[in-house]
């Protein structure tokens, strides 16, 4: 997916992309079964209606879609020369078309990536991370660059892609509970129909768990190619830890409402806008440990040293 870039193409993450899909597939084609078995003729079609525009509006429009809710805005190279320069010399290493250059007006530092191929792409960075006093050119670079690499791998598109069946699931599992979609029970003596509404409402919150936790395992292993890849094309995987540890450390400053704030977009953003580390909450986040992810820098550090000594 990553061959017409020069991103290290990365056979795990391509590998674990096509599972989480061919699970998804299988996981939807369960659910359609059982909504055409127990969902109404006359409400089925108005599911199918919701569920195509839902998934349309994502394929089509995830980049206005995710700059708008993050408040994001697209800046010209006069408005921001720096940040397009870093862009600009990050794309032509990398051999692929520059994305749109976007700013988010938040505290919280961090930078995301979203659009579903590289001709529609937008890489966005906050003026968090943007007037980080702490933070090395050098350091920027391999955030952008992490964030480059996603939009190379194609994963945005995948991501957002696998997250619409939770979203349906979710979706028919509020107008089961809310309105009802097993029928009219006024006229039902035999209790067929509010049955039909439990089983629905039971189906909908088994897929959505079962995606829910597809896409965040897919969504952590992404990270740590993203990261791989980023430090590769940079050949600076310490700049790249090293903003990753001071991105980490600097959101303890930030006010807590507006950490909360970003947090639905946790699976965009270089670094978790809240992360746990407990082992349970770890199987639900979006992103690895931030010491995983630096050990795995580390080490490809000493690679890069290694190979550099050989020659």
């Amino acid at each position: 997916m990553a061959t017409k870039t020069r991103f290290a193409p990365d056979r795990g993450l391509t590998s674990r992309m096509v599972l989480v899909m061919f699970l998804i597939g299988l996981l939807a084609v369960a659910f359609i079964a059982a909504l055409i078995a127990f969902v109404p003729t006359q409400s089925l079609p108005i599911v199918l209606i919701i569920a195509a525009l839902i998934l349309g509006a994502q394929f089509f429009f995830s980049d206005k879609i995710a700059t708008f809710a993050m408040g994001a805005r697209e800046v010209s190279p006069e408005q921001a020369p720096e940040l397009h320069a870093i862009v600009d010399r990050l794309c032509a290493m990398a051999n692929m078309p520059k994305p749109r250059v976007a700013i988010s007006d938040t505290p919280v530092p961090n930078a995301f990536a979203t659009g579903r191929n590289p001709n529609n792409a937008v890489i966005c960075v906050t003026t968090g991370l943007m007037r980080n006093s702490n933070l090395t050119k050098e350091e920027v670079e391999g955030v952008l660059a992490h964030e480059l690499s996603h939009v190379a791998h194609r994963d945005v598109l995948v991501i957002t892609i696998a997250s619409f069946l939770g979203i349906l699931a979710g979706m028919v599992a509020r107008m089961a509970f809310w309105f009802g979609l097993g029928g009219d029970r006024r006229n039902d003596r035999d209790g067929n129909a509010a049955m039909a509404q439990l089983v629905i409402m039971l189906v909908s919150i088994v897929t959505y768990a079962i995606s829910f936790l597809l896409v965040r395992a897919l969504s952590r292993y992404r990270e740590l190619a993203a990261d791989r890849a980023g430090a590769h094309l940079t050949g600076n995987p310490m700049a790249l830890a090293s903003a990753l540890q001071k991105i980490t450390g600097d959101m303890a400053k930030i006010p807590q409402q507006d950490l909360r704030a970003a947090e639905p977009y946790n699976a965009f953003y270089f670094a978790p806008a809240l992360a746990s580390k407990e082992s349970l909450m770890a199987l639900l986040a979006t992103h690895p440990s931030t010491e995983k992810r630096v050990e795995q820098l580390i080490k490809i550090s000493d690679q890069l040293g290694s190979n550099q000594i050989s020659r």
